[in-house]
């Protein structure tokens, strides 16, 4: 990993965003005009408002896990606000503050449990990245750039990643490789460089957690194997979910593997789960699926693009408005709940920073949801 440098493109691109309002930002983000609706904009105000009045002064909202304080962070980004402009500049500066404090000399960006390691670890480190792309603060870089390293170093022998932040033979599952994904991608679209090989190797581990429907044994034919239906799983077994459905095309997407025939084999899981996903009756805070799942299936539709964006997105959104809580009680109001991986408040924490990043895809803000594929991670081909 080499020094971390700018081009005067992505300067420039800083520069701009300083000096435009919120609202002309917005006439450059290229959104189709189906994309926002009143209903989800005022949403998406709301659940922001619920996250910037409880976040407190230390800027965590009382959670000591990192990933939980950066997708908060990220909720802020990708509508607009950074460490220096926006009305919560400062809620964003007080969550990135808290995360770079607590990053520790080895570049692990996890202060809870070691089991906790490498999920805290890739969403923090993939929250900088988007930091780093569209903020001036000069301390994320070397931040960021232990935070790569370490990516690097704890890769496993077969392109996986494990829980604890430590090289082993073979890589937990495909949950964790996804977060890893992303920081990675995060740091090339904010102009930083990535060892080649870390990729190659990732995309192999990524591509082995395939499996075809009905086929007890592995790895078949590839010829045969695009004949069947199949998705992607948690451990290569029969362990295959809609999340890591979304999470393997989402893998697949951000390395640059656009053309992969296993991103149309997921997206029709994806389509299925979100066409037969029930109507919401009530706003009772329960998010879509659950947050972690909708995080990756709003990314998974968005990198797709084309039909399954302009076919699946809405459904999402306007299952995310009908779901959030409307109360007189502060602390519930514009919020949503997750409780499926974590409780408590840490649950509407996770819930409700999804949910705002989900509603504020189509602004388009953040250097990841820029249009435009990175030629330069096609060439890892490597089947």
């Amino acid at each position: 990993m080499t020094n971390i440098t700018r081009s005067p493109l992505v300067v420039l691109l800083i520069a701009v965003a300083g000096v435009l309002s919120a609202g002309h930002r917005r006439l450059l983000a290229f959104q189709g005009e189906w994309e926002l609706t009143r209903e989800s904009e005022e949403a998406q105000a709301r659940g922001l408002e619920w996250l910037a009045r409880h976040q407190g002064d230390d800027g965590n909202w009382g959670s000591e896990n990192l990933g939980l304080v950066a997708v908060a962070a990220l909720a802020f980004l990708a509508d607009g606000h950074t460490p220096q402009h926006g009305r919560y500049g400062q809620v964003v500066a007080r969550a990135l503050d808290y995360i770079v404090e607590h990053a520790q000399p080895s570049g692990l960006l996890n202060i809870a449990a070691e089991k906790r390691d490498m999920y805290n670890h890739g969403l923090s480190a993939f929250v900088l990245g988007q930091a780093h792309g569209v903020s001036d603060d000069a301390r994320l870089g070397p931040v960021l750039d232990r935070a790569l390293k370490l990516i690097a170093s704890t890769q496993c022998d077969d392109g996986g990643w494990e829980y604890a932040a430590k090289r082993r033979p073979k890589g937990h599952d495909l949950s964790l490789a996804v977060m890893q994904a992303l920081a990675l991608r995060s740091a090339v679209d904010s102009g930083l460089e990535v060892p080649p090989e870390v990729i190659e190797l990732a995309i192999k581990s990524v591509r082995r957690h395939y499996r075809p429907d009905g086929v007890k044994k592995t790895p078949i034919d590839e010829a045969e194997m695009q004949k069947l239906p199949g998705q992607f799983t948690y451990t290569g077994g029969n362990d295959g979910t809609l999340a890591m459905a979304a999470c393997g095309v989402v893998c697949l997407q951000e390395f640059g593997q656009y053309d992969d025939w296993r991103i149309a084999k997921n997206m029709e899981v994806i389509a299925r789960a979100v066409k037969e996903m029930k109507p919401p009756t009530k706003p009772d805070g329960k998010i879509p699926f659950d947050a972690y799942t909708t995080y990756y299936v709003g990314q998974a539709i968005y990198q797709v693009g084309g039909k399954p964006w302009r076919e699946l997105y809405p459904v999402l959104r306007d299952a995310i408005v009908a779901t959030q809580r409307h109360s007189d009680d502060p602390n519930r109001d514009g919020s949503w709940i997750e409780t499926k991986r974590v409780g408590g408040r840490e649950g509407e924490l996770y819930a409700t920073s999804v949910a705002c990043f989900v509603l504020a895809i189509p602004n388009r803000y953040l250097p990841i949801l820029q249009e435009g594929r990175i030629d330069s991670l096609r060439k890892f081909q490597t089947q």
